[in-house]
């Protein structure tokens, strides 16, 4: 009996049960995918199909208070992969400019790190827009840029640009925890190419055609390889997921795969099978090209027989562009001139909301916005066997969060220096309803912050800090979001005492430099404070 007894215990610890005791992981990130934008969180003013995103809701969780970290991109990734508000690094607002410096500092653990801590392989594939290194003398870097569509590259350009990117490009996701890359780094910005590991795959040679340009489609010139399609990227991406997922499902560890998503962000490059599909936008056209590109994603998953073992995780980085046609038609044409489009002359789009599609859902605001519509965002999270099919919940979470739910599966505690805004969401995937978190911030492109705490919104200036137009007449914003989700009600001058709280709330989690219990931890620099003085 006793050998037996040893046998048993012997044959639980064996690599293979340690192996189906680390899920294999695969977040999935939209790049400006709106609340509403996903039919199953916006039935009644939503009209995009989305199946696919559908279904992983109706096997998983829905979050319907999860929040991305701000208004914008390169903030938000910052803060998925460190579990750390983007505020407290340099990035005070804005995103991480072209030919940027890293944002992550190598010795900053990211999820990728903690799980290669783990076994695990890592691969980043699509967007990364967290800085590079890139290997660009500052005295050259005029002839990686231009302010004009139609430009030819001369003798020197190609000259500088091929002894350029025949370097390596230090910097990148393999300096932060990635075994692997494989991407654009920002699909609508130069240098027009796919980027493998840390090299250009082949060397641009021209300046980016002209039909690279026009509406919503690329947007800053610069090195391009020839021929290069934007159609192209979204299926190379699907492929290159597909093909990391069906090989590491074969090998004997578990897998970390980051899909960073290039759309529906711009450029609008939707591809011959989906234009029109929507009849809605060319916006919702890509959309639903999208929703096919997770269909891919979870189709290789359960094709490679992992389904059982593999969390997936699919949210988006913050809500959806205003500049693509989802406003009046006005406002829509004027954020298009004004933000993106090399096209003067091109007539105004179609509002999707006159035509009955809120991106938003019911909120307000959209991309790069304090309010709502800025930063809620659709977050699903499936795991079979562990995670309740067809469940909702309505507790606030961040995608600060995911570092310390992965810490708390794999069993590992994080460093007091790593997750310093991360609150393990574990409770609430086995069913609880009790809040893990009491509060969260998050920001609009220009760095206004906007706290919550409980059903409670302070937001520290007027406005929206971001594109879309609306202003206070009080210094500061306060909305009870449980009997006003849409922020129409400012109840600041009729809450002073919660305001005053609240102010205070935001200080102590700037100044402690976390917001998680554990010991003060420094910023890496001076935090801006608002109200703007």
């Amino acid at each position: 009996m006793i050998v037996i007894l040893f046998l048993s215990i012997l044959f639980s610890c064996t690599p293979e049960s340690k192996k189906k005791a680390r899920p294999n992981i695969v977040i999935i990130y939209a790049d400006d995918l709106g609340y509403g934008d996903v039919q199953s969180y916006n039935p009644k003013r939503g009209k995009i199909l989305t199946p696919h995103i559908d279904r992983l809701a109706a096997e998983g969780m829905s979050f319907t208070d999860a929040h991305s970290s701000s208004g914008v991109c390169s903030p938000s990734r910052y803060t998925l992969l460190t579990g750390r508000y983007h505020w407290r690094s340099r990035l005070q607002k804005g995103i991480v400019e072209l030919y940027g410096k890293p944002l992550i500092t190598q010795e900053r653990l990211t999820l990728a790190g903690l799980v290669k801590q783990h076994g695990y392989q890592t691969s980043c594939i699509g967007k990364w827009h967290l800085g590079w290194d890139w290997p660009i003398p500052d005295d050259q870097m005029n002839l990686f840029r231009s302010e004009e569509k139609d430009v030819v590259a001369t003798m020197e350009h190609k000259k500088v640009w091929r002894e350029v990117f025949s370097l390596p490009i230090p910097g990148g996701p393999t300096s932060v925890g990635f075994d692997e890359y494989f991407g654009t780094d920002v699909p609508n910005h130069p240098p027009f190419c796919f980027i493998e590991n840390d090299r250009t795959v082949g060397i641009p040679t021209e300046f980016g055609a002209p039909r690279l340009f026009g509406r919503n489609q690329a947007s800053l010139q610069g090195p391009a390889r020839e021929f290069w399609a934007l159609e192209d990227i979204l299926p190379t991406l699907a492929a290159r997921s597909t093909a990391f997922i069906e090989r590491e499902a074969a090998a004997s560890r578990p897998f970390f795969l980051y899909l960073s998503l290039t759309s529906p962000h711009t450029p609008l490059s939707v591809n011959d099978e989906w234009f029109g599909e929507s009849k809605l936008s060319l916006y919702a056209d890509l959309v639903m090209e999208t929703d096919a590109v997770v269909g891919r994603v979870l189709e290789a998953i359960e094709r490679s027989g992992v389904m059982e073992n593999t969390l997936v995780i699919f949210t988006s980085d913050n809500g959806c562009a205003p500049y693509v046609g989802n406003t009046t038609t006005d406002e829509a044409h004027d954020l298009n001139m004004k933000v993106w489009s090399w096209d003067r002359n091109a007539p105004p789009v179609a509002s999707m909301e006159e035509k009955g599609h809120y991106p938003s859902g019911p909120f307000r605001g959209y991309k790069s916005d304090v309010w709502e519509g800025g930063h809620r965002v659709p977050f699903i999270v499936r795991w079979p066997g562990k995670v309740k099919s067809g469940s909702s919940c309505d507790q606030l979470v961040h995608q600060a969060d995911l570092i310390a739910t992965i810490a708390d599966i794999l069993k590992t505690p994080l460093p007091a220096n790593a997750g310093e805004d991360s609150y393990s969401l574990t409770p609430l995937l086995r069913g609880s309803n009790k809040p893990v978190r009491e509060h969260a911030v998050s920001t609009s492109i220009n760095g206004l912050p906007g706290l919550r705490q409980g059903n409670w919104k302070y937001i520290a200036g007027p406005g929206s800090g971001g594109w879309t137009p609306g202003e206070s007449d009080l210094p500061v914003q306060l909305y009870n979001l449980a009997a006003d989700p849409g922020e129409t009600q400012n109840l600041a001058s009729q809450e002073p005492d919660r305001v005053k709280q609240m102010e205070e709330l935001l200080e102590k989690l700037i100044s402690e430099g976390r917001s998680t219990p554990g010991p003060i931890q420094q910023n890496d620099v001076e935090v801006i404070r608002y109200p703007s003085k």
